[in-house]
């Protein structure tokens, strides 16, 4: 369970005192720094015996609004220069292992934390984490300083304050510079250069240039899956192909980057990964599965040394599931991908590799304590996912361009047909019947929905506005509404199948609830179920625009009486943690096969049962750890409720204990 005290990482680096007292003099020591999902904490450490020391230390990470590297001094001492070619090739020279010559800085309120690793690839793996758990911060910072604080002011442009304003434009966590103006909302305001008269005067710094890479240089990623260009802005993807970054896409999804022959044009940002730590491209490697889903997987390969590696439970971490005959019978064992203190990876005994990949190499020749060496990768069906939108930039679809093949349904806004866009790409057709949607307000907001894009999302591919009735073109299902899939395969779904639904809806609520976007209406009849099993949520923000009785209650709001919290009921007050009453009725539907909620109580009566603090029983299939999420997400005051991360957390540990 990724908990706020789950270690991430683990590694010796050299930190610099802060300097609280301007006069103090610079000074170094070598710390143990953890980082968890909300702090960063350095210790001391006994390197005789091997063990963490007392606290030095630690910076909460929702404070962190910068992570960066920092250019190296000018003349440094030989513990913090990089070993020449001439030493690495001496292995006699101990010492550079004490060597810590790649600094990096982690700015906060109080002003800049600096780092020093002793490899570039440990300081890229920590500013890459580091990223990772901050990027939902409300207040990043759009400027840093690449230089150091030192005697007194930044080398860079002498501002003298240490949390002044950056001078240099900063790459968001796509790699692209970040435009516009700053949407920082500091907790303290960040003060500006004071004048000092016994200060010399400096040269004015020039304006920066709107596409001046960083000093690390555009960033590379490489491609998960091929991808067709869709119109003529488009840049075709090859699969294992690297491609460079070029700049920020007006915050869609789409972003703009090169290949090898020098082509420009945009790519889905959900095709690519960086290129650092391509995972991803292997086909031995499966981000989400659970436990149990690579045993299945294993068991039914039925192969001798047949292996997934996944991520692990713990956040940061993986596992290798490996499946073996012995006497005739399947057995599977998991193995954690362990890191030494010198941040090399290994599995069951200590042969250590600097990367992941080489490790995998390694076992495939050698069991060296596993129970198999790795014979064979068993991978599931990765499907390819969807783009946002059919092509950048392309939000109003001709109707021309739409073949209408067979009718799904009828939605709360009309009818729903099947269909293709120019022949090849299957799409949902959302029909809306006249006085059913308030239809301005929508188009206004579809454009900033068809930004939403993940993989348990149903993506919004666009709309077509000028004709009646209007439109909604969207991502096609092949197993259709989620709650009539629960009634018909229950003979065929356990224990840990509802869960992995359970998962994959709170994952995407997770998203959501991260863009600080809310659903308002979180039903099995508003998720879909793809080809492979995976569950999408749809219809997401749409209640709102809904002109029908059945979601207006006797105050005139709308909203779904039998997913709604208290506040809801009494008070129309919709938040992200209304959604997570949603999602414990959602998951009492999944474990009941899509039973109705409350189905003895009309929507009055429903009202006053709630507020009296009545909430739906215990599921058969549910086990009591289950049925305690559910509860949890039933808490009367909304702040007691847990977020969705905390939610994802919890039903991934279950699915590792099955």
């Amino acid at each position: 369970m990724a908990t706020a005290t789950a270690s991430i990482l683990e590694s010796i680096f050299l930190k610099r005192s802060q300097q609280k007292r301007k006069t103090s003099p610079l000074n170094y020591k070598k710390r143990l720094f953890v980082l968890t999902e909300t702090k960063i904490t350095y210790y001391e450490y006994d390197f005789e015996r091997g063990r963490r020391g007392s606290k030095k230390g630690s910076v909460d990470l929702e404070k962190v609004i910068c992570v960066e590297c920092v250019e190296p001094e000018e003349n440094p001492p030989p513990e913090r220069q990089i070993p020449t070619r001439e030493e690495f090739a001496d292995t006699e020279q101990i010492s550079i292992i004490e060597r810590f010559p790649y600094p990096f800085q982690i700015m906060y309120d109080d002003g800049p934390l600096y780092v020093f690793a002793p490899t570039e690839d440990l300081r890229k793996r920590w500013i890459h984490q580091l990223k990772h758990v901050i990027r939902f911060n409300s207040d990043l910072a759009q400027k840093f300083h690449p230089r150091f604080h030192q005697d007194g002011q930044y080398v860079c442009c002498a501002q003298t304050a240490k949390n002044a304003m950056g001078c240099q434009v900063l790459r968001n966590a796509n790699g692209i510079l970040k435009s516009g103006s700053s949407q920082r909302r500091s907790r303290k305001p960040l003060p500006s250069a004071p004048y000092d008269s016994s200060v010399k005067s400096v040269k004015p710094l020039p304006p920066v240039p709107s596409n001046v890479d960083s000093p690390l240089g555009p960033q590379k990623v490489v491609a998960m899956y091929d991808f067709t260009p869709i119109n003529s802005q488009d840049l075709e993807l090859h699969k294992g192909e690297e491609y460079l970054l070029l700049d920020e896409c007006s915050g869609q999804p789409w972003l703009r980057a090169r290949d090898k022959n020098g082509q420009e044009g945009y790519i889905p940002g959900n095709y690519v990964t960086e290129a650092q730590d391509p995972l991803e491209i292997y086909e031995w490697y499966s981000k989400n599965m659970t436990r149990s889903q690579a045993e299945q997987l294993l068991r039914a390969e039925d192969k001798e040394g047949g292996f997934i590696v996944r991520d692990s439970s713990k956040a940061g971490k993986y596992t290798v599931s490996v499946y073996a005959k012995s006497s005739g019978e399947g057995i599977i064992r998991h193995y954690v991908v362990c890191e030494s203190p010198s941040n090399q990876y290994y599995l069951a005994e200590k042969h250590l590799y600097t990367s992941i990949p080489e490790l995998i190499t390694y076992h495939q020749h050698n069991a060296a304590g596993l129970i198999s060496r790795l014979k064979y990768p068993v991978c599931s069906v990765r499907s390819t996912p969807s783009t946002a939108g059919l092509g950048y930039g392309s939000w109003e679809i001709d109707p021309k361009d739409l073949t209408f093949l067979k009718e799904l349904g009828n939605g709360q806004f009309g009818v729903v047909k099947y269909g293709k866009w120019r022949g090849q790409h299957e799409v949902a057709i959302k029909m809306v019947k006249e006085g059913s949607m308030s239809e301005d307000e929508f188009i206004e907001e579809a454009k900033c929905m068809m930004k939403l894009s993940h993989e348990n999302l149903v993506q919004l591919y666009g709309v077509c506005t000028k004709q009646r009735p209007i439109f909604i073109i969207t991502e096609y299902l092949s197993n259709g509404c989620l709650l009539t899939y629960l009634k018909e395969s229950r003979s065929r779904m356990g224990r840990g199948d509802l869960l992995s639904m359970c998962s994959n809806v709170c994952a995407a609520m997770n998203y959501l609830e991260a863009k600080q976007f809310l659903h308002r209406d979180l039903a099995a009849r508003n998720c879909l179920v793809a080809e492979d099993g995976t569950v999408k949520v749809s219809d997401f923000g749409l209640s709102r625009y809904v002109l029908d009785d059945e979601y207006t209650s006797s105050l005139g709001s709308k909203f779904p009486v039998r997913w709604s919290p208290p506040e809801v009921l009494l008070y129309s007050k919709f938040s992200s943690k209304s959604d997570v009453w949603s999602f414990g009725v959602l998951m009492w539907e999944i474990f009941t096969f899509g039973k109705m909620p409350y189905e003895r109580f009309n929507n009055s009566e429903i009202v006053d049962q709630v507020i009296k603090g009545v909430r739906l029983y215990r599921p058969q299939l549910a086990t009591e750890k289950v049925y305690s999420v559910m509860v949890s997400c039933w808490e009367e005051k909304a702040d007691d409720r847990p977020s969705f991360r905390n939610l994802q957390a919890t039903i991934l540990e279950i699915m590792e204990e099955l």
